[in-house]
Parts: structure tokens; sequence; C-alpha cells
């Protein structure tokens, strides 16, 4: 009914940038929070940053001054430009998004993307 459809992982040198995008579609009434998580073998998900619908965002401290999320409410998408990058960001990457049906339209659910992978090398 609601999916989250990522863009953009790869590989690149440490120093460099990656753009992540992410879609949502379906029968969407309205968006909440969306966000971006990463995660690594053996550890938990961790949330990279996320952003309002009014557009204020969040960030870990680990990518605070270099990574910066945006979004499209008319899109219903949500991005990540990742610059500077270290070979710690290296990880999967995932799209989150609180959103409500038109069949739910007061139940705001989480949904995720399929992940991508994002791999910096040194």
């Amino acid at each position: 009914q609601v999916q989250l459809v990522e863009s953009g992982g790869g590989l690149v040198q440490a120093g460099g940038s990656l753009r992540l995008s992410c879609a949502a579609s379906g029968s969407i009434f309205s968006i909440g929070v969306m966000g971006w998580y990463r995660q690594v073998p053996e550890k938990q998900r961790e949330l990279v940053a996320s952003i309002t619908s009014a557009g204020s965002g969040n960030y870990a401290d680990s990518v605070q001054g270099r990574f910066t999320i945006s979004r499209d409410n008319a899109k219903n998408t949500v991005s990540l430009q990742m610059n500077s990058l270290k070979p710690e960001d290296t990880a999967v990457y995932y799209c989150n998004a609180d959103i409500s049906t038109y069949s739910r339209r007061w139940s705001l659910l989480p949904y995720w993307g399929q992940g991508t992978q994002v791999t910096v090398s040194s």
C-alpha cells in the first residue's frame, strides 16, 4: 500500500560525497517525520538524520556539519546529502517515514525502505 524506494548509494573514496534519495508512494494521506538510519553488521540501526514536515532537521553528532537532510513535501521525497565522507560512514542506509494512509488517516505508522549500501574507502 505504501512504498519507500531509495536510490543513490554506492562506493566513494574518503572525503567524497554522495546523495541519497527516497521517494514515498502509494495511498498516502499525510507524512510526518522522515529520516535516514544506518546499520552495520552486528550493530543496532542508528538514526543519522531526521526532518519534520516543517523542515526542522535533527542530526547524529557523528554526521553534524557533514550531512544535510532535506525533503520535498509536494513530491513525498527526502534526501540526504553526505559530504566529507569517512570510512566509518560505511553502512546500509535506510529511509524511514511516519505515514498515514487514506484508510487510516489518523494513524501515523513507520515505513521503511529496502536499504541502500554506502561504502567509503580509505
